[in-house]
């Protein structure tokens, strides 16, 4: 088996992180003093839906707090103990604040199966302006947020502000609806509706992050296809041993073995993969092995030819 030096490539995708960390520091700021003001109303007002909200817009503050600081220590450049950085250090903290929301889900639903067994008188105006007052708040830091939640870690702090939103949303149909009617159930009914919603959105976060940590090929990519166009480069026989997996969230990286006809013209072919795999795939993290003679046991033989230089074959992880 004839081997030439691996070839390296490594360009990573920015969206601001300074900026980025800034508007987590804001909306930290205004979370936690909205927090004080309704837990105070809710307990005045006998509202759940208030009581519950505020304690979800305090845990919400320690997650945003926690997402500042892993935006700001994630930037750190790579070094001798981490090679890659701190960058994973994201989804880690998404994974741990979208176990937090969870946390939050089941207080909820435990404070909400208490009200109904037993009820108590809730004050409507008042559970009315306050909720109404965090409900423009919230989609305040909920658009700053948006702008830029392009990493795991803003849209896990995304999400515990969108679960606020909700909250308030909640809070202020529950307070018209007992001024109107007095049908009280509707407090605690709304608070287990939109807890629901809440852990539909957090399961789904909590999937894709351990996805990731798992090494999982990202789940915006296919392998197949990747192998397969990788495969139909002029002058590749076939690729194998194939691995692609995410870094952090701006960061996807890629390794593998290609059989060429020549390595003389591995300069030529190494140019057109890095084009192929950035300008299609978005990958830019590339580590590739050139081989001649190998006859990997962990090759697709049962793919088709790929179009181009008539010997593609697919690859395998």
């Amino acid at each position: 088996m004839s081997h030439s030096p691996s070839s390296h490539d490594h360009a990573a995708h920015h969206h601001h992180p300074a900026a980025r960390g800034t508007a987590l520091l804001w909306s930290l700021g205004l979370v936690l003093g909205y927090a004080a003001v309704e837990a105070g109303a809710g307990w005045m007002a006998g509202s759940m839906a208030l009581l519950g909200d505020a304690g979800h817009m305090l845990t919400d503050g320690a997650a945003l707090g926690l997402a500042a600081l892993v935006a700001r220590l994630s930037r750190r450049p790579p070094s001798l103990l981490h090679s890659y950085g701190l960058a994973r250090m994201e989804v880690l903290a998404a994974a741990f604040n979208t176990l937090l929301m969870l946390g939050v889900v089941a207080a909820i639903a435990v404070g909400a199966v208490l009200r109904l067994l037993h009820p108590e008188p809730v004050d409507g105006p008042v559970v009315i302006a306050v909720a109404a007052f965090g409900l423009l708040l919230n989609l305040v830091v909920a658009w700053v947020l948006a702008r830029d939640a392009h990493s795991f870690n803003q849209r896990a702090a995304l999400l515990h502000v969108l679960g606020d939103l909700l909250g308030s949303l909640a809070a202020v149909v529950a307070g018209v609806i007992v001024t109107f009617t007095g049908w009280m159930p509707i407090d605690p009914i709304l608070s287990l509706f939109i807890g629901a919603i809440i852990l539909f959105s957090s399961l789904r976060l909590l999937r894709e992050t351990v996805h990731v940590l798992m090494e999982g090929t990202p789940l915006n990519l296919d392998l197949r296809e990747i192998g397969e166009a990788m495969a139909g480069v002029g002058g590749v026989l076939s690729v194998h041993d194939l691995h692609v997996w995410t870094i952090s969230s701006e960061s996807v990286a890629l390794s593998g073995h290609l059989l060429v006809q020549d390595l003389r013209q591995w300069p030529q072919v190494l140019a057109a993969e890095r084009a192929l795999l950035d300008g299609r795939f978005g990958i830019r993290h590339i580590t590739l092995q050139p081989e001649t003679d190998v006859q990997p046991l962990r090759r697709w033989p049962q793919a088709p030819a790929v179009p181009g230089d008539g010997h593609g074959t697919a690859a395998s992880a």
